[in-house]
Formats: structure tokens, sequence, C-alpha cells
């Protein structure tokens, strides 16, 4: 490591200013800073001393993320097999047969090593995909105005390939993250500006500009020629008889369903949830407001009932470990910038995700899921939450003055009355 450092030292002139690549030190500090904390350090009042930094902060939601990048190779992988064994064949008809073959790795369902290394080359090429491409835009912004490269993208990029499809065109995957970091940030002026989720606003593109490959039966397995839905999707057409013929509360919590990538685990997803409050890199109070907002409307819909919509008989304990609501909650929801920044105006946040996400999967049977356009629902109320929240601090603190400087008036008049 003393020779990479000495090596970067000895490069650091040429981009440094009045350098050669003067116009790319970006780059450089962005490389310098992946292996070595940054030379600066506060030294002198007045700032604020603190021993996490927003590296830091995104490192820990990458590392937050491992047990669902782990869930997404082998749950890719199981469902691939599973349908490949209905379907009576022993190969995919594609590029990925080649390294398949070269690990001499099969399509066994009951095989863990066959379902995680065949959903491995299904994840890796579409975070490749994803990172250089929204990398690309991340250095291009930063060189042109003269900034860091913000490891925020650390984050952004894992997140939004955690949420697509498994069988999506590279190409869409690219275009994704590009509309995501280009329209759904740096147009904002980079990160801390923007105030919709870059993940998902990309994913949100994807949905609404290319509906046949990121929603219907035939987008979750990553076998051609297989239809398969996802529970909300059984729920939305057949009711809960629909689901629980095919899989148990159990299967949908560990995650051996149809689904997005990663989001298809609740028991990864709380792996994660744990270490980021921990961390405390995420709001409990953000996570506690989308359950309890969920489970209120469900609540609610269960009272009511319906005989047309049997979507209103949905119980609460299922809205959890279906469809993307525990990833949404965990991950997207607690995104520092796009999210309220007052304790009561967290809660608030939350609860509205929780229900929006409610009211779109019961109500709106053409849309079974719901948590996307939730949050970016709650996105665009965040600053007027926090608004109403400060305002009511204000007027609270406005009363108690008002009542201690009438008490202390009253004293006066008394003691000269005394007098």
């Amino acid at each position: 490591m003393a020779g990479l450092r000495e090596g970067l030292d000895r490069l650091h002139p040429l981009f440094a200013k009045g350098g050669r690549f003067e116009r790319f030190y970006a780059l450089y500090e962005m490389v310098d800073t992946f292996f070595y904390s940054p030379a600066d350090t506060t030294r002198n009042a007045p700032h604020v001393r603190d021993g996490i930094d927003l590296k830091r902060v995104m490192i820990y939601v990458w590392l937050a993320t491992f047990p669902c990048i782990f869930m997404a190779c082998w749950n890719t992988g199981f469902q691939a097999n599973m349908a490949m064994s209905q379907m009576g064949l022993d190969s995919v008809d594609n590029w990925r047969q080649i390294p398949l073959a070269w690990f001499g790795v099969g399509h066994s369902p009951d095989s863990f090593w066959d379902n995680f290394v065949f959903g491995f080359w299904y994840f890796a090429p579409v975070y490749f995909v994803t990172f250089v491409v929204g990398g690309i835009w991340e250095a291009l912004f930063a060189a042109v105005r003269n900034h860091e490269i913000n490891e925020g993208f650390f984050a952004t990029s894992i997140l939004y390939t955690l949420t697509l499809p498994p069988a999506i065109p590279l190409w869409q995957a690219a275009l994704g993250i590009t509309f995501g970091i280009v329209v759904g940030k740096e147009v904002f002026g980079g990160t801390g500006k923007n105030f919709l989720n870059p993940a998902l606003t990309g994913r949100a593109f994807l949905f609404f500009a290319f509906p046949a490959y990121m929603s219907g039966d035939s987008v979750w397995t990553a076998v051609d020629g297989w239809s398969a839905a996802t529970p909300l999707g059984l729920g939305a057409s057949d009711g809960m008889n629909a689901i629980t013929s095919q899989i148990t509360w159990w299967d949908a919590f560990a995650g051996d369903i149809q689904g997005s990538l990663g989001s298809t685990s609740t028991l990864a997803i709380l792996l994660g949830a744990a270490f980021l409050l921990y961390t405390r890199v995420a709001s409990w109070r953000i996570m506690a407001g989308c359950v309890g907002g969920l489970v209120g409307i469900t609540l609610l819909f269960n009272l009511i009932g319906s005989d047309t919509n049997q979507m209103f008989a949905m119980p609460w304990y299922w809205h959890l470990v279906i469809g993307g609501f525990a990833f949404g909650a965990v991950f997207m929801a607690t995104d520092p910038v796009s999210a309220s920044m007052t304790n009561t105006g967290r809660l608030i946040y939350g609860a509205l995700i929780g229900v929006m996400t409610g009211l779109v999967r019961v109500v709106n049977p053409a849309f079974p899921e719901g948590i996307m356009l939730a949050i970016l629902f709650a996105n665009i109320f965040a600053p007027l939450i926090d608004y109403f929240v400060v305002q009511a601090n204000v007027r609270r603190r406005q009363k108690r003055l008002a009542s201690a400087n009438g008490s202390r008036r009253g004293k006066s008049v008394d003691t000269v009355a005394a007098e």
C-alpha cells in the first residue's frame, strides 16, 4: 500500500490546479479517497466534529444491501432453474451457458451452488452496466462543475439494480440509471440538492417508458417462455386464496418467490435494516411510520370489506412481506436527502408512504404495487411536511414564552401591590 500512496502522490501535481490534467481532478480525488482517508482535518472551532462522513454513510448503505445481493443471486437462479426443470430444459440459449459450463455448473434447483452461480450471471451484468454508465455521468458532471465525485452513487447504483427484473435488457438498465442520475439529481445541482430519490426516479422512468419489460407475469423469471405472477399480481386478480394456494407466508418472508432482483426477501432486508439502525445511518422513525401507515390503512380496508375487490381482505402481515414494501421502507424511503429532516416529520413522512402504498395496492386493481410511487409522492411533500412541523414548534415555543412572561409580569404586579 505504501507504493500505491507514493504513486498517487506523484500523480497529484498533474491533476492539481495548473496541472496538465486539472479538469480531471475529480477522477483523481475519487481514486485517492477510495483507498485513503482525506488529508483535510478539523482543527479549530467553530466546526462540527463527527466520526462519520458521506463516504462512510454510503459505504454503510452499500454493505447493508449484501444480504439482498446474496438473495438476488440465489433466488434468481432458483426461480430460473425451477422453471427450466418444469419445462424440461437442461441449458439456456444465451451467453450465460458459457461461464456456467466453464465452472461445471448445472441447473438443479436443489443445488445451492447451481442456483447462486446461475443467478450471479444475471445480477452481475446489470450491476456492472449500471455502475459504469452511472459513474460516467457522475464523473462528467463533477468535471464540468469542478467538484469532487460524490460517493452517493455507490448506494444509488446498487439500490437501483436491486429493484430491476432479473432479465432486463442491459441497454434499458443503462438508460434508466442515466435518467435517474441526470434528471433525478444532477439537473438540480447534484447530491444534497435533489428532491427525488435518484434510484427510484430511474426505476419509475423505465416502468412508464417500457412497461412490457417492467411488469406483467413474464419478466420475473429469467427463462424465455415462462410466465408466473408475483404474489401481489395473484392477489389483485384472484384474492388471498390464489396466493396461499401457491406460497406460504414463510416463503414470502424468506424470499424464494417471484419479484425484482433484490426485494423479495424480507428476512434479508431486515438484516440490512438492523445494520443501518445500529450504525444510525437510517431513521427508525421513517421505517416505523411506513409500517404503521400500511398496517393502519390495511386494517381499515379489512374492516370495510368489499364484494368486488378481493384485495380488501388481504391481512396486514401479508402486505409487509410481499412486493417491494420492505425494501422501499428500509432503503429507499430513508434516503437522507429526499426524506423529511425533522423527527416528527419523519414519522409523518413514513406514514404517508405506508398509507399511499396500501391505497395503490388495494384501490387500484390495474397497479398492484404502490411503494415506488408512494415514496416519490412523499419525496415531493417532504419539504412541506418539515415546514409545518417547524412552524408548529415555533408556535408552541412562542406560547410557552408568552405564558412565562405573563407569569413574571403578574408576580411583579402582586409585589408592588403588597408594598
